[in-house]
């Protein structure tokens, strides 16, 4: 063996690469640091939120007290010096629950431990002192009496609010669904009635509690109890007692539904639409994108016919996605949806059944829409299977058919797994096709429950992309929605990623099973 000499000094970049490896590792890192910025910017807007922080008490100069949390800090337009937002609450007595104020016109800042933050199904968060419980029997507590008074009849008015919620989706609803097919039934008439007796008397039993509330500067208001959500002292709270408050309050967030035209509450509804959309989407789009791929690739005669068909697939993945929900619109709503109303629900008429936007219609939009995506990925992976895995099976006996489906196709599974993956990426995100075909801003009702036939295809349902797009550009109050809408969005993100991530390891699964191409 011989060895040869050479200098000390820089690496040698290989012959032919020139500085473009490095220019391809640079993007990518700045690719992923981007992403990584993106992600950090979401978490920290979005669930920081949630997070219970002090209330400020300020005396300013000109005689004024107010308490709110603080928000941000920006300098003066046409002066020197800076002025600060708060959140202060109180729309029932301000009329707004925004206040600008000049940092130097603070003349004390105070953080009392007795300050409440009580967070109502309306008129929003109410910040000031408790001053008394009254109760609809009793006696009339104060100090705190009347906090530990008001905390134990929120828990129960939350005990109480889930016995109502199973009442009404697991007996009444389903009783109403009896009444709507049988039409007249005096037995279903007499149950419904005596359920929504029950839940009325429920109703009463949370009424006629009051507390006696204090703002800043001294203003008294009753307020009932049953329109009382959550009710906290954030200045009298630990950093342990916040991370548990914040925890519930992310809970609350992906368990309950919105309130207060989506600015307030929670995202379940969206949560549950979009997944149970994109999963069948899904099952729409992977069999006819993966057949039509066998078929171009596989079956069809590879001449002029089938390059320009190629094409033409090609390019429908740069269709703007509203022409599709155009198309959705026309088709399958007016078209077929039309149609069947027509068939099977005419007594239902002239109140459409699948006539309108819903589940069923939204799906096959968007696996319309990203039926290109999975054709494409599929085709490239099957040209990327040797001929000689095709001709050894068929040496061995195997009829074509046999060799498509036990050969070829498990080979291909990860490459039909990549389409997939990229077709949930696209469609989970879609909101403009999702507009025309189904979706909806508030939807009474998922589409899944245990009334037969369990899923309910014309149900209308609700979408995290909308839901993005409707809380920050329709709502009342976009600065109290933004910070909903950096969680919603996160939340998104992380719905998408873990549908990937699951595509990601069944293709893992079944590339080390079935010997599939390194590329996929």
């Amino acid at each position: 063996m011989s060895w040869t000499w050479r200098r000390p000094g820089r690496a040698r970049l290989p012959r032919g690469e020139g500085p473009w490896a490095w220019l391809a590792a640079g993007s990518i890192s700045l690719s992923l640091l981007l992403l990584a910025l993106l992600l950090v910017l979401l978490a920290t807007r979005g669930l920081g939120h949630f997070w219970p922080s002090d209330v400020a008490q300020l005396t300013l100069s000109d005689g004024r007290t107010l308490a709110g949390r603080a928000v941000k800090q920006t300098p003066l337009p046409d002066s020197e010096g800076e002025e600060r937002l708060y959140r202060t609450g109180n729309r029932d007595l301000d009329g707004d629950i925004w206040t600008w104020v000049p940092v130097a016109d603070i003349e004390t800042e105070a953080y009392p431990v007795d300050l409440v933050v009580l967070e109502r199904r309306r008129w929003g968060d109410f910040i000031g002192r408790l001053v008394a419980w009254r109760p609809a029997e009793g006696e009339r507590l104060e100090g705190p009496e009347a906090w530990q008074a008001l905390r134990a009849r929120l828990a129960d008015h939350g005990r109480q609010r889930e016995a109502i919620a199973r009442l009404r989706d697991r007996v009444l609803l389903p009783l109403a669904g009896e009444l709507e097919g049988r039409g007249e039934d005096p037995a279903a008439a007499r149950a419904m009635s005596e359920v929504e007796a029950r839940m009325r008397a429920m109703h009463e039993a949370m009424a006629g509690d009051l507390v006696v509330m204090e703002s800043a500067d001294g203003r008294r208001i009753r307020l009932p109890v049953e329109e009382i959500v959550r009710a906290r002292q954030p200045n009298d709270m630990g950093v342990a007692a916040k991370l548990v408050d914040w925890g519930d309050g992310v809970w609350r967030f992906l368990s309950e539904g919105p309130r207060s035209g989506n600015v307030e509450g929670g995202v379940w509804p969206a949560i549950f639409g979009t997944v149970l959309m994109v999963m069948l989407m899904s099952l729409l789009v992977t069999p006819f994108g993966v057949l039509a791929a066998v078929y171009l690739n596989e079956v069809a005669h590879q001449g002029r016919l089938t390059r320009l068909v190629r094409i033409g697939v090609r390019n429908l993945a740069g269709v703007p996605s509203i022409v599709y929900g155009v198309f959705g619109l026309g088709v399958f709503v007016y078209g077929l949806g039309g149609r069947l109303d027509q068939w099977f629900f005419e007594a239902s008429l002239p109140s459409p059944t699948f006539g309108t936007g819903g589940l069923l219609w939204a799906s096959l939009t968007l696996a319309l829409l990203t039926l290109p995506v999975v054709i494409v990925a599929t085709e490239e992976g099957l040209s990327r299977i040797p001929d000689r895995q095709r001709e050894g099976a068929l040496a061995l006996g195997a009829t074509r058919l046999e060799m498509l489906s036990r050969v070829v196709l498990p080979m291909a599974a990860p490459a039909m797994l990549t389409g997939m993956i990229l077709a949930v990426a696209r469609a989970a995100g879609e909101v403009a096709p999702l507009m025309l075909v189904g979706v909806a801003k508030l939807a009474p009702q998922v589409p899944l429950d245990g009334d037969f036939p369990f899923l309910h295809l014309e149900r209308k349902f609700m979408h995290l992309g909308y839901h993005i797009f409707d809380t920050a550009f329709h709502s009342n109050d976009v600065q109290a929605a933004m910070p909903l809408v950096y969680a919603t969005a996160l939340l998104l993100v992380l719905v998408i990623l873990v549908l990937n991530l699951t595509a990601i390891f069944l293709r893992h699964y079944l590339r080390s099973r079935h010997g599939g191409l390194s590329r996929f």
